[in-house]
């Protein structure tokens, strides 16, 4: 009887922060080396970026491949501990078992590694020639390094801006201008979209179905955005429109709106004509509603610009704001 092959088993460990495209060239280039690779997402309490976080952006790239996320508060360096590599080397046992035959790295830890680990190194581009980047870059400027920034992560370095504001002040048109302008993407409004479908005679239960969909294009924009993102509204928006309809918003709107986070609102004045599109109806408390946004803005300390003027007037004003955040 023929003898069984042998399964080879590849290492990559790091803390990936943030994950970028010369880990993933890491990854792929162990991948096919080896019959199984572990991907070890190490993370301590102290860093910046959650672990959590960072194993999902690597998890969510590499569904088929062994990716776990490790959080013991080992030392960094070797200066930390005397027993530092004994200490990791616990650690990769821990979590591969049935032992290592390759360790991959762009680092020249990695040799020193392999000698505690017994098993082979494979140093890939360490030059950083194939993939010319590093997460320190990413990190001190996201904008400028965008393209090695994969899908999963560009949301945690997108910058949001959320145009907020009563009806017919230019929303919607404002946040398409800046989205051409900025050479991005906009978010619509889902609660118009939902409206057009289901009518205005609203429910509390038709406000959570709005808010829901409202994150979740939101969500799905940001990965597609290029350093920023532009939202047609948000929950904020969701919530006193509740408050208008029934003096009353569920309290998980108002949860949500308080959980997400924004680098910049633009808050548009009711001094243009308003028009009625088929789905407004409440002319008669725009200026009541922009004093409740503004006072919500500066309750909860948000960033934000007032805009008014005409449609050139308040695109130039816009710009100018996005323009200083970047």
């Amino acid at each position: 009887m023929a003898e069984r092959m042998a399964i080879t088993r590849g290492l990559v460990l790091g803390k990936f922060m943030p994950f970028h495209r010369g880990h993933m060239h890491l990854i792929e280039t162990a991948a096919r080396q080896v019959d199984q690779l572990t991907v070890l997402v190490c993370s301590i309490k102290a860093e910046p970026i959650p672990g959590a976080l960072r194993y999902g952006w690597v998890k969510e790239q590499y569904p088929n491949i062994r990716v776990l996320h490790v959080t013991d508060e080992n030392p960094q360096v070797p200066e930390e501990h005397r027993f530092f590599w004994d200490i990791w080397v616990n650690t990769i046992r821990r979590n591969c078992p049935d032992g290592v035959d390759v360790f991959f790295s762009s680092e020249d830890y990695g040799d020193k590694l392999s000698q505690h680990l017994g098993c082979k190194h494979v140093l890939v581009d360490k030059e950083r020639i194939t993939v010319p980047i590093s997460a320190t870059k990413i990190r001190s400027n996201p904008k400028e390094h965008w393209d090695y920034i994969p899908e999963p992560v560009r949301p945690y370095y997108c910058k949001r801006v959320v145009l907020t504001g009563p009806e017919s002040t230019g929303k919607s048109v404002l946040a398409q201008k800046l989205a051409d302008h900025f050479n991005t993407v906009c978010v619509e409004e889902y609660g118009r979209t939902y409206c057009e479908e289901h009518g205005m005679d609203l429910k509390p239960l038709d406000f959570a179905h709005i808010a829901g969909g409202q994150l979740l294009l939101e969500d799905e924009a940001a990965r597609k955005a290029d350093a920023v993102l532009f939202c047609d509204t948000d929950l904020l928006v969701t919530q006193v429109w509740a408050e208008i309809f029934f003096n009353y918003c569920p309290p998980w709107i108002r949860w949500a709106s308080h959980q997400r986070q924004y680098d910049l609102f633009l808050l548009l004045k009711p001094d243009i004509p308003w028009v009625n599109d088929g789905t407004r109806a409440f002319e008669e408390v725009r200026e009541s509603q922009w004093l409740r946004l503004r006072e919500e803005l500066e309750s909860r300390n948000m960033p934000y610009v007032e805009i008014s003027g005409n449609f050139g007037e308040r695109l130039e004003q816009a710009v100018l704001a996005v323009e200083n955040i970047l």
